[in-house]
């Protein structure tokens, strides 16, 4: 009866030390079905693009144009997603080939911004090819596009704007960072990318029915009272009528009384055990789960009651006084979600809410009713008891009238009767009253349960509509890291008192930090709370090493740190790919210790099922710069400083337009 909304992929058995919580958000932006149109696919690989992952974003839109969805935007992006996060030596042969291709088709396409920012992009490569390229007239036409275009190609030509041509662009570069990197409330909304799905919410079901075998035998012990009620009154009937209808009547009066207002006593006693029984803690379980699951709903009642406190009371004042209203209700939440092996986080919501109820409840003066309330009124009881008294009275009374002047034959029977009747009446009347009891409890049960399960769905309803609300795009989240690395870059340049004309190339690696939370929607790259950027600036004398920690939340830092060695000094480069799916970096330098970088941790305990590990582990290693990275730093250790020399832009053949 329980459905649980949303989904969040996460594993209880994830092991990896300082991760604090795994989220999968279960989103079908990079979703493509199978049949999906040349166009679908196009605009997914352009998310893909705008989302940090280019190598999808390649996958996509050169399947659209292979299935004949052409033209200038068209081309646009699948030219940023081939030159995006990579620089000149890293482009294929045929990939080298093709956009030159592109580039002779220019003329074909109808005069828009689309075609503008095209030429524009190829202009860009002719000028980066070529050792004297002048850079004015380029530099006038990219400042001249619609800003959308002209912030797409500073962005995703980052690696192969190099020189003069990067210097002139800096400034802008860094001032749009600043502007964009707290843009869209981004200190109030990241927390909510991390907050793994609300799990659905659940009650606790009425309990089974107890009376079984009292409603099996309450039909035969009633068939006997009545068959020796009748009998009796029968009896008494042949021998004084009058007096016989007058007992029969005065007996079916007190029967009814009897029934109704006994009804009704039974019916208050069994919502006085209900209350009773709701503040009875409930089982726990097992002791040693005290060390999982439990444990952690225990602490999170702990945490959520010592800060929604009425206002007459301290935390610790209000923790002591619902103690026993805290171990219940932790001990029911353990119960409902502890098969499902879940982390308390998708509970927390559920917590919150009944920890503000409880509060609600309080300033209501309804969270500990009490029992006086359900007790039942004096005059209910004295009814019944009377009315009984009475019964009694008039069957023994019709007794008398049977047996009086009666032969000895009927005399017997109405011995009989009335002994019939007293056995049966009395068992049947515990019957009934064992069956009502229970009747009238699994009444109230089932309407608490359906009104706090209402309850705790309009609560789950408006935390995910929250979530929904506040958690930001894959888009978002990109663009804030891209802000946070230029910026970081810039820091960097200027410590150093470098420009880019000083520099040969760069690389900027992007790890987890721990203790992080980190989460990621379906298909999508990991992004994390806490990051470690690193970055490596090559110049004519050697590397620049800089590294330093990062709160994604406010983009605040700590532990910098920063080394500088010669290209001679790099002994060996290692990437060690981990049994778990993660990724170490090792590097060895002739004058220290080896290094040793975390640069992916595991992810294959978080895939959703249609998710395949080796193409999201490609995904996490594009993203995060490490494919780049990895290449460059392998490269330069295996031949010194003469690999990036081989490797300068001006090596590149020309790109020319056909217009």
């Amino acid at each position: 009866m329980n459905q649980d909304n949303g989904a969040s992929y996460n594993s209880a058995a994830d092991s990896t030390v300082g991760i604090q919580a795994d989220t999968v958000h279960n989103s079908n932006v990079y979703f493509v079905h199978p049949d999906a149109s040349p166009q679908e696919k196009y605009t997914v690989g352009v998310r893909f693009l705008e989302d940090g992952i280019p190598s999808r974003a390649r996958e996509m839109i050169t399947d659209a144009i292979a299935h004949g969805y052409l033209g200038a935007e068209v081309r646009f992006h699948w030219v940023l997603s081939v030159l995006s996060a990579r620089t000149y030596d890293e482009l294929s042969t045929e990939e080298v080939q093709r956009l030159r291709y592109f580039s002779e088709l220019i003329h074909t396409y109808a005069e828009d911004e689309w075609k503008d920012a095209l030429r524009v992009t190829f202009d860009l490569l002719a000028v980066l090819s070529t050792a004297t390229g002048e850079t004015g007239p380029v530099l006038k036409q990219l400042h001249h596009l619609p800003l959308r275009q002209h912030k797409a190609i500073l962005r995703h030509l980052d690696l192969m704007l190099t020189g003069g041509l990067k210097d002139d662009l800096w400034v802008e570069t860094c001032e749009r960072a600043t502007a964009e990197r707290f843009g869209n409330d981004r200190a109030r909304r990241v927390w909510a990318y991390f907050v793994p799905a609300p799990i659905g919410a659940r009650a606790v079901l009425p309990s089974p029915s107890t009376a079984a075998a009292a409603k099996a035998a309450l039909p035969v012990r009633t068939a006997l009272f009545a068959v020796s009620s009748v009998l009796l009154f029968t009896l008494a009937l042949i021998a004084n009528p009058l007096m016989a209808i007058v007992e029969l009547l005065v007996a079916l009066g007190a029967g009814l009384t009897a029934t109704r207002f006994g009804d009704r006593w039974c019916s208050q006693e069994s919502r006085l055990d209900l209350t009773s029984a709701t503040h009875v803690p409930h089982p726990l379980g097992p002791t040693s789960d005290e060390k999982g699951f439990t444990k952690s709903v225990r602490h999170s009642f702990d945490h959520y009651f010592s800060v929604r406190t009425p206002s007459e009371f301290s935390p610790d004042a209000w923790l002591a006084h619902t103690a026993q209203v805290r171990s219940s209700l932790a001990a029911e939440i353990a119960d409902l979600y502890r098969e499902s092996r879940i982390s308390v986080e998708r509970v927390n919501w559920l917590i919150r809410y009944l920890a503000e109820d409880a509060r609600n409840r309080h300033n209501n003066g309804t969270l500990f009713e009490p029992h006086d309330q359900y007790r039942t009124p004096f005059g209910t009881r004295a009814l019944t008891v009377v009315a009984l008294a009475v019964l009694c009275a008039t069957a023994l009374t019709a007794f008398g009238t049977a047996f009086s002047g009666a032969a000895s034959l009927r005399s017997l029977w109405a011995f009989l009767a009335v002994l019939g009747a007293a056995w049966s009446g009395h068992a049947a009347a515990c019957l009934w009253l064992e069956v009502r009891r229970d009747e009238h409890r699994l009444a109230r049960e089932t309407l608490k349960y359906h009104e706090q399960l209402t309850a705790r769905q309009d609560a789950h309803q408006r935390w995910k509509s929250s979530l929904d609300a506040t958690r930001p795009s894959e888009q978002e989240m990109e663009t804030w890291l891209i802000c946070d690395k230029t910026l970081f870059v810039d820091e960097a340049l200027r410590h150093h008192r470098l420009t880019w004309r000083d520099l040969i190339t760069h690389t900027i690696l992007v790890a987890p930090a721990r203790p992080y939370k980190r989460g990621r929607v379906k298909h999508g790259p990991w992004r994390y709370s806490h990051y470690v950027l690193r970055l490596f600036l090559f110049t004519q004398d050697g590397i620049r090493e800089m590294s330093s920690e990062f709160n994604f939340s406010d983009a605040t830092r700590k532990n910098e740190q920063r080394s500088n060695y010669r290209f001679d000094a790099l002994s060996s480069v290692q990437v060690t790919e981990k049994s778990d799916g993660g990724y170490d970096l090792e590097v060895v330098l002739t004058n220290g210790p080896a290094r040793s970088i975390r640069v992916k941790d595991a992810d294959a305990h978080q895939l959703a099922p249609e998710e395949d590990s080796k193409e999201i582990s490609e995904i996490n290693l594009s993203a995060a710069g490490s494919t780049h990275t990895f290449r460059l730093l392998e490269g330069m250790a295996a031949d010194g400083k003469g690999w990036i020399e081989r490797c300068r832009p001006d090596n590149l053949a020309p790109f020319r337009t056909a217009d």
